[in-house]
């Protein structure tokens, strides 16, 4: 975090500014980065089985609440010094993050010494990392980038208006962490991840056909409000089907399959986004998810985990 944030402060070269994409810091977020398997995995160690739900919805939902703080200062980079200068303060929280850890219990951590993946855990665990990879591509059509792009072109929204969009939508997706796993406890992990993720994909399908900016943000704000109950609630799920000893496997190998899919989808985004005032990658983005949210529920929402 801080050598990406101090390359995009002061580097002026094209090759060098695309070494702050391969950190894999720029893509992090609430249910990606290089950090969620080990913080997952310590998680797990630190609440019992029927508390994992209500405790990942706690841990989203503290990233939530600090990406909305982030949306909302990145609405004062006006310009190119002020940006600059928000670009050097995320170096420093880099270096306040990787401090952090040296205060944690190392009770947090895994007991039981075994293989990162077992054979009996790779079968579940291939067919899950294959549902989230098509979830995650249809994700990546549809990251803020590409949505604050297409908003400004349609409707010309500046940062002044992007800023507070996207903070009140990390604000929905925060609360939507806490009722999560609420859901969960009454119709279990999967059907909570399908049934609140299929009506949001419906909701994305309707964004393109918005006629002003503020049935567009509301529509936004509306689906992103129930589109990431999933994340406490699958992030749950996985550790509940492996032993204690592969759960930063697990959760390694669906999160990285995640963040590979995820990134295939700005590209070809890039592609169907040239033709922004039709929406394309709304279109591609929403169907891929019903997809995978049809696919989920015929594979494995008609089964029970042990946390259900």
């Amino acid at each position: 975090m801080a050598l990406t944030g101090l390359d995009l402060a002061f580097a002026t070269d094209r090759n060098l500014l695309m070494l702050a994409g391969a950190s894999g810091m720029l893509g992090a977020g609430v249910d990606l980065g290089p950090f969620l398997p080990i913080e997952q995995a310590m998680l797990a160690e630190t609440a019992a089985l029927e508390r994992q739900p209500r405790a990942f919805g706690h841990y989203s939902l503290t990233g939530g609440l600090a990406a909305a703080v982030g949306a909302l200062v990145a609405a004062l980079a006006t310009s190119p010094e002020r940006l600059q200068g928000f670009f050097v303060l995320f170096g420093a929280i880099g270096l306040a993050t990787a401090a952090l850890p040296l205060l944690i219990s190392t009770r947090s951590e895994s007991a039981v010494i075994g293989p990162v993946l077992s054979r009996g855990s790779l079968k579940p665990l291939a067919t899950l990392s294959a549902l989230f990879a098509l979830d995650a591509l249809g994700g990546g059509f549809v990251v803020q980038p590409v949505i604050a792009y297409w908003l400004h072109v349609r409707f010309g929204a500046g940062s002044n208006v992007l800023g507070p969009s996207f903070a009140t939508i990390a604000v929905a997706q925060a609360v939507s962490f806490e009722l999560a796993p609420v859901i969960a406890n009454r119709i279990g992990l999967v059907r909570t991840m399908v049934f609140t993720h299929l009506p949001s994909n419906l909701l994305l399908l309707l964004v393109p056909f918005s006629p002003s900016l503020p049935i567009a943000t509301g529509l936004l704000v509306a689906r992103y409000s129930i589109s990431q109950m999933d994340v406490p609630t699958r992030q749950a799920y996985v550790v509940s089907i492996v032993p204690p000893g592969e759960r930063a496997g697990a959760l390694a190998l669906t999160g990285s399959v995640r963040g590979v899919a995820q990134a295939a989808g700005p590209v070809l985004a890039g592609y169907a986004i040239q033709a922004a005032s039709f929406g394309l990658p709304f279109f591609a983005g929403g169907g891929l998810k019903i997809a995978y949210d049809v696919s989920l529920y015929w594979l494995v929402g008609r089964r029970r985990s042990a946390v259900d």
